[in-house]
């Protein structure tokens, strides 16, 4: 690991990793160690008072999501939103990890007085902070709370916050599988393997040397959402793939990376606390997963072509044209309008969503 300034929140992030791997015999699984990079109370990526969202380096972000970059995407977004709450009979929403607050505040100025309370969860104080201020004009009518009622009806969204559950990583040797977690050696992180019986949910073919993630925490989360949402829609957006193409041979890999400063870098135990760690979504896995929990699969499909499904081509009509430059990277295959995908889970209501009304993609899950 790279030498942190001594009195850093990098530093000090480190020393509690250290000290947390210690405790656990020396070596703790990667989802551990994940975890604690980015969610240490007042340390972790996004449990500190850092700006992570923003369009451009210079502003000091990490990273731009799709909120930042254009208001409309949260303005066709809520097309949908709109009919899950009429299909539902409610009107309350709830956003899982809401960031900067963008998103809530394009969906409440969208669809006004429709949205009687619109609840965040968030597992970071300092982003809370943000959020409060920036939809403080919406007074009442936005809450924040830790956890998850015992009943929930409505809408459910979720931005970008699957990929930010921590993963495990799986090492395949070409005869067996080990779970890669980390060590420390001479005070810097090191991955080290140790032997498992856990597989990835794909047979493979798979070459050796490939690593890849499995997502239990993922997972466990759509499942608690299920027996949580009695009636209504829950939509999440993320990058992803579906089973085939999340383990295909060639990706040998796996998805994790990190962002800082608006750069990809592949090595998460470099700079601990000082960027984003992330892993693709395997929609296939969430799929199921929600299936099994009582859930119905309403649809899948790409960012771009959900988006246009929900009228942003129209929205785009009345745009400037810096507006449509910044729009278009939301639809654009070879920007976010294919990497990106939106899946619709449903329970207790009937529901064909006009955000999957063509080009539905179910049947590749």
């Amino acid at each position: 690991m790279e030498d942190a300034k001594p009195n850093s929140v990098s530093a000090a992030l480190a020393a509690h990793i250290r000290e947390g791997i210690a405790a656990a015999g020396g070596w703790v699984p990667f989802d551990r160690f994940m975890h604690l990079a980015l969610y240490t109370p007042g340390l972790g990526y996004y449990a500190r008072d850092s700006r992570q969202f923003g369009w451009m380096p210079a502003s000091g972000s990490d990273f731009v999501t799709a909120p930042e970059l254009s208001p409309l995407f949260g303005r066709a977004l809520a097309v949908q939103v709109r009919q899950g709450l009429d299909a539902a009979r409610s009107d309350e929403v709830w956003e899982f990890g809401a960031g900067s607050g963008a998103l809530a505040a394009q969906l409440l100025d969208a669809l006004g007085e429709r949205v009687r309370r619109y609840t965040i969860i968030d597992v970071s104080g300092a982003l809370r902070a943000r959020q409060q201020q920036r939809l403080a004009t919406f007074g009442e009518r936005v809450a924040w709370i830790d956890r998850l009622p015992e009943t929930m009806h409505g809408v459910v969204v979720g931005n970008e916050v699957l990929d930010a559950m921590p993963a495990r990583l799986l090492a395949f040797d070409g005869t067996g599988w080990s779970e890669r977690g980390v060590a420390v050696h001479e005070g810097a992180f090191m991955f080290a393997d140790r032997p498992t019986d856990e597989r990835p949910p794909y047979d493979g073919p798979f070459a050796p040397g490939s690593v890849t993630e499995v997502h239990p925490q993922a997972r466990a989360f759509v499942a608690t959402l299920a027996e949580r949402l009695q009636r209504g829609l829950a939509l999440f957006i993320d990058y992803g793939f579906p089973e085939a193409e999340y383990y295909h041979p060639q990706r040998t890999g796996g998805t994790l990376m990190c962002h800082r400063a608006h750069r990809v870098d592949a090595d998460p135990l470099v700079d601990v606390g000082d960027k984003d760690i992330t892993v693709h979504v395997d929609f296939t896995g969430i799929a199921l997963t929600a299936q099994e929990a009582g859930m119905d699969v309403a649809g899948y499909t790409s960012q771009g072509r959900f988006l246009l499904n929900c009228g942003i081509a129209q929205l785009l009509e009345e745009a400037t044209l810096a507006e449509r430059g910044a729009a278009q990277k939301l639809i654009n295959e070879h920007e976010m309008g294919e990497l990106f995908k939106v899946i619709a889970l449903s329970r207790g209501i009937e529901i064909d969503p006009v955000g999957f009304s063509i080009g539905d993609r179910i049947h590749r899950l």
